[in-house]
Formats: C-alpha cells, sequence, structure tokens
C-alpha cells in the first residue's frame, strides 16, 4: 500500500533511522478523514494557520481567524471557511485557483494544547453557491466578518500535531490596539502566555468569538480598511520604499517561469526516451500490488 507522505520524506527517514517511528505513526495516527473528535475540535477553533503553494510550488503561509466554528465542518471529508475583506492582494486565493492542494494547521493554545493537520484539495466558491447547497448556513452579524467566498476543502490526511512545544495562552480583557506611529511597533494585549507575555495578535476578550455581534467583539476592527487600524507601517516597508532603501521585488517574466518550472529540456530525443522510461519505471514502482493491467503510461 502507497504510505502517506512525500516521496522525500520516506528518503529521508531512511536515511536518519526513523522509518520505524514513522510508519507507527503512519498507522496510528493518520487518517483520510475527520473522525467525530476531530470534528468537535475544529468545530471550536477560532483560528488556523494555511499553507498555500503556486503551480511552481512557490510557497505563503497565512493565519485565519473567526468565531468558533468558522471553520465549518460539513461531513468527514468536506469543511469550509470565509474568506473576508481583507488587501485585496487574494495570496491564498490565487495559489488554489493554480493549485488546489492545501494544509491547514490548526492548534488550542488555551484549552487542550494540541493541534490538528488537515490537508487536502480546495476550491472556492461563492457565497450564494455556498448557501445553496447549505441553506441552514447562518449569516454573520458583524459585516466585517461577512464572507466574500468560500473555499471548500476535501479532506485527503488529518493527522495530530505534538503538544510538547505548545505554549499555553490565557485570554485577558479585550484592549484596542494602539496603532503604530509610522515605522514603529504597536501594542494589544489581547493574549498573553503562561508566563504572562503579550503576544501582539492575539484573539481578543472572551466574547471575541461571539457570533451576537456586542461592542467588544467589533473593537477587532473586522474588515476595516483603515491602515492604522490594521497596523499601520509596523515593520517600516513603506518608510523604506519613501527613502529608498527597498529593492523592488522581481516579478517572473511570461513564459520564463513556466519553462524554468519544468526545469532543463532535453535536446536530443535519446535523452527524451530515457526521461520517459525513468518515469515509466518510477510510476510501477509506486503502482499497488495486484492493481490488475500494469502501467503502460498516460496517453494510450
Amino acid at each position: 500500500m502507497r504510505r502517506p507522505g512525500s516521496d522525500g520524506e520516506h528518503a529521508l527517514q531512511r536515511r536518519l533511522g526513523t522509518v520505524h517511528r514513522a510508519e507507527r505513526f503512519y498507522d496510528e495516527q493518520v487518517l483520510d478523514r475527520l473522525n467525530d473528535r476531530m470534528r468537535e475540535f475544529v468545530g471550536r477553533q477560532e483560528m488556523f494557520f494555511l499553507a498555500t503553494s503556486d503551480r511552481h510550488g512557490e510557497c505563503d503561509s497565512t493565519f485565519r481567524a473567526g468565531p468558533p466554528g468558522f471553520l465549518r465542518v460539513f461531513d468527514d471529508k468536506t469543511l469550509a471557511y470565509p474568506e473576508y475583506r481583507g488587501n485585496g492582494v487574494l495570496a491564498s486565493l490565487g495559489n488554489i485557483e493554480e493549485n488546489p492542494h492545501l494544509g491547514i494547521l490548526l492548534i488550542d493554545f488555551m484549552r487542550d494544547r494540541i493541534g490538528l493537520h488537515i490537508n487536502g484539495r480546495a476550491r472556492v466558491v461563492t457565497d450564494a453557491e455556498m448557501r445553496a447547497a447549505h441553506p441552514d448556513l447562518p449569516v454573520d452579524p458583524v459585516p466585517g466578518r461577512r464572507a466574500v467566498v468560500w473555499v471548500e476543502v476535501t479532506v485527503e490526511e488529518a493527522y495530530i500535531h505534538c503538544a510538547k512545544h505548545i505554549p499555553h495562552l490565557q485570554k485577558v480583557p479585550n484592549q484596542r490596539r494602539h496603532a503604530a506611529p509610522e515605522g514603529g511597533p504597536g501594542t494589544d494585549a489581547g493574549t498573553r502566555t503562561d508566563a504572562g507575555t503579550g503576544t501582539g495578535g492575539g484573539t481578543g476578550d472572551g466574547d471575541n468569538g461571539s457570533v451576537n455581534g456586542d461592542p467588544a467583539d467589533r473593537d477587532r476592527d473586522w474588515g476595516t480598511d483603515d491602515v492604522k487600524r490594521k497596523g499601520g507601517d509596523f515593520f517600516g516597508a513603506a518608510a523604506d520604499v519613501r527613502e529608498g532603501r527597498r529593492t523592488p521585488v522581481a516579478g517572473r517574466e511570461q513564459g520564463q517561469d513556466d519553462a524554468a518550472a519544468r526545469g532543463p529540456v532535453p535536446s536530443r530525443p535519446e535523452e527524451w526516451q530515457r526521461e520517459a522510461e525513468r518515469v515509466l519505471a518510477r510510476a510501477r514502482e509506486r503502482a499497488p500490488e495486484g492493481a490488475g493491467q500494469p502501467f503502460s503510461g498516460w496517453f494510450r
């Protein structure tokens, strides 16, 4: 049977002598769906970390948050989350349009101090389409938390994230974030660790996830376009631009990026044939035993 994970991780397991531990983890912890305890865990989380990549494999990681249950579980293979109004770049959604594979990491810092990985395939869905498929989907009373679109995820892998290095955070009463001056830091007393240190970007008070839209919740500035309320120039990037200290980020030239992603092109027919034979041999190695007719290529 084909094992979970990538060829790279399997090769490193052999090289570093961790095959036995990895096999036990695959057998005992990696599911291809969400079991009941996973579904309950997802349903009470207020945030998660999201990883996507474009068709070239260039990655992006980001953060999503909302009231408990904003990451909605519809069944053991399907969940979805709303995309709120943001900075207009749409980096994660753009990656999903090119490459549907994504990874979600949920960590409960407050109660259980445990995490859950969910990997799967995603598609971007309009709010109207999502509500037609799920008529009981509630409308969030906070305008800044109303979905622009949804991301629907088909689960392929779900497994635990080890508790041993997860810090214990504690909610404290909400305090308005003080916007940073140009180039300077701001403050937010939304959360603290068990050592009492502010984390600077916390989840707010106990009503932060309230679906009642009370004033304390609205203080989170959901959906705002106000630059200072979004953090101002906290890291000084805009100041660097104004003062000429920034080197522009160069994008790919159209056409060159696709060629680079494909890799070097064999220059002679013999090289093409060797490459095709290598790919076929690799596919045969990975085919399940007793799978019927042997693999003989994609273009028969």
